[in-house]
């Protein structure tokens, strides 16, 4: 993958919690706690973050995560919630910033490489990522695309709010309620992608 070919990155994020995000940015798992929000994330999911670092960095928890491509596992696995979710846009000015790590899998699975962005962008496979479905007759490949599909960019601690650039949303219903959180936040355009949700 190179810089080119993308022009934001994804954040799955619920509704509720946009608030709390808009004044504080996506926080990492360690800041994040002790603060009151909802979770998405699956609690044997984060059992194995939490036992993982970046090689010659922080430990996996440390940092705020962002995807590539939000058409993804961890979105199937979500689907039925799509009504509570959205999915943020962040700029690719985050590759930029200090100590930001590219993950070229879900960073909490085997044989998962990393490198500093923005080069690390080189050991990302661009069209695993944005395949339109990761299934395979072989469940060797189908196991290896899954977790490609979930290439990672990490930054450590917190994305700040000026980071965001707009949100999705996944149908109407889910549209309306946005746009009463974000009724303070007019500069953030929100559109319908039910794509992205699995919602199509």
């Amino acid at each position: 993958m190179n810089r080119s070919q993308i022009t934001e990155l994804h954040n799955i994020m619920l509704i509720a919690n946009l608030p709390s995000v808009l004044k504080y940015g996506i926080l990492s798992h360690n800041k994040i706690k002790g603060m009151p929000h909802d979770s998405i994330a699956m609690p044997e999911i984060q059992d194995r973050r939490q036992q993982r670092a970046v090689p010659g960095g922080r430990p996996l928890h440390d940092y705020a995560n962002l995807y590539f491509h939000a058409r993804n596992p961890m979105m199937y696995l979500r689907r039925n919630q799509h009504l509570n979710l959205c999915i943020l846009r962040i700029g690719l000015e985050v590759l930029d910033l200090p100590n930001v790590v590219i993950a070229d899998r879900n960073a909490s699975t085997e044989y998962v490489r990393f490198a500093a962005a923005p080069g690390g962008l080189s050991l990302v496979n661009y069209d695993q990522v944005f395949a339109r479905d990761w299934n395979h007759a072989d469940p060797i490949e189908k196991a290896e695309h899954k977790a490609v599909k979930c290439a990672e960019v990490l930054v450590p601690d917190r994305i700040e709010p000026k980071f965001i650039l707009g949100c999705y949303a996944s149908c109407p219903e889910s549209y309306s309620s946005l746009i009463k959180f974000l009724s303070s936040y007019d500069q953030l355009e929100i559109a319908l992608n039910g794509d992205l949700f699995f919602n199509e």
